[in-house]
């Protein structure tokens, strides 16, 4: 990964207290994975950017090594690497992601 992707990827998740990396937008989710996360952030009502990587794949392939996580989505939380769709699916189920999502809501 080049040093400008890191500090782009970096940038974007200091800068906003939520991130998705997902494949495809907010209006027109290409994946399920992606479409499932998008959906479950949306029903939470809390504000997050979303990063569509199928536009440029340095940040695509970078986001993959910048979490040491192989898959997309990948969900941020006030800087913090959450997960994917299946993580964010459990925290989800089980109250973790409403509480972590808690403090946003302030």
């Amino acid at each position: 990964m080049s040093d400008e992707t890191e500090k782009f990827i970096a940038h974007l998740i200091a800068n906003n207290r939520v991130v998705l990396f997902m494949k495809g937008n907010k209006m027109f989710p290409q994946c399920g994975f992606s479409g499932a996360v998008l959906e479950i952030l949306k029903r939470h009502q809390i504000p997050f950017h979303a990063v569509n990587v199928l536009t440029d794949p340095a940040v695509r392939e970078g986001v993959k090594r910048f979490s040491q996580w192989p898959t997309i989505p990948q969900l941020y939380i006030d800087g913090e690497f959450i997960g994917g769709c299946d993580i964010v699916r459990e925290m989800d189920a089980n109250g973790e992601l409403a509480d972590k999502l808690a403090p946003l809501r302030a």
